[in-house]
């Protein structure tokens, strides 16, 4: 259950208004680096996230996944602010004037035509949000992983979002905004860090007993390369692996099966006759 107060979670103000800047924060609304797109994933996992001792890392994905929600708030009347000025009428007198250009340009018509001058749930080229990019897979670790992934694209996107205007208001907006990815990146990293302290979370899922797995390829690195060229060295090729179980080694890939033989199609399946085996 949720409530709101009707306020916003930090002060939002304008001072130049650009339809321009409104399309582009579309984009830390219903882009795949925005907003909707981690409340979403912070409250699907809090959902589904079980076990004994889950308890308080629900609560921090539930408390977390409502500040998102103010988030998007934020920014939706950003882009309402953006667009405060630009004329009703596309036809009327003044229809040169640089708000209405933008949107006659293209910049964003949908916002004219299907919102009113308000957001939309899209992201900066005017394609919805669709859920797709919600990572909830019940694992705790693998998670928080995707988490500090989310948190880092967004805050990547808030800089560049910060970079274009010049708008106090904008930019003081933004700055709180990135103060914020500053955290969660730092949050999800402090429950990877108090679960490693309990037992080892790499691989994931660390409940999967590793001797099922093939073995001879868990800390191989492999080589593409059509001549057979070692492939780049790097941390990552030698020494001792990351979750400490292995040592990294390096080797060229050969192909181990053979030529793949598809079963033929059936007859009822209407392929060309040339396909079908002889009658």
């Amino acid at each position: 259950m949720f409530y709101t107060d009707y306020k916003l979670q930090f002060p939002v103000r304008v001072e130049t208004p650009s339809p321009v800047f409104a399309r582009a924060l579309q984009q830390a609304i219903g882009g795949v680096e925005g907003e909707i797109r981690v409340a979403m994933q912070y409250m699907f996992q809090a959902w589904g996230m079980k076990g004994p001792g889950s308890a308080r890392y629900r609560d921090l994905l539930l408390n977390t996944a409502a500040e998102e929600l103010g988030h998007i708030e934020m920014l939706a009347t950003a882009v309402a602010l953006n667009l405060e000025g630009a004329p009703l009428e596309l036809q009327e007198e003044g229809a040169a004037d640089a708000a209405v250009g933008s949107i006659m340009g293209g910049r964003n018509f949908r916002q004219f035509l299907s919102a009113g001058l308000g957001a939309l749930p899209v992201d900066a080229d005017g394609v919805p949000f669709d859920m797709s990019h919600i990572y909830a897979s019940g694992n705790i670790a693998g998670d928080m992983y995707a988490n500090i992934t989310a948190e880092g694209t967004g805050r990547t996107l808030a800089t560049r979002l910060y970079h274009m205007t010049n708008d106090a208001g904008m930019r003081e907006m933004l700055a709180y905004l990135i103060a914020r990815d500053t955290m969660h990146q730092n949050q999800w990293t402090a429950v990877l860090e108090e679960l490693e302290a309990e037992n080892p979370q790499m691989p994931v899922p660390n409940s999967f007993p590793q001797a099922e797995e093939n073995q001879e390829f868990s800390y191989a690195f492999l080589g593409f390369t059509a001549d057979g060229a070692e492939p780049p060295a790097g941390r990552w090729s030698e020494g001792e692996s990351v979750d400490g179980k292995g040592t990294f080694t390096t080797r060229a890939m050969e192909p181990m099966g053979d030529v793949p033989t598809p079963p033929a199609p059936r007859p009822g399946t209407y392929p060309q006759t040339s396909q079908l085996p002889d009658q």
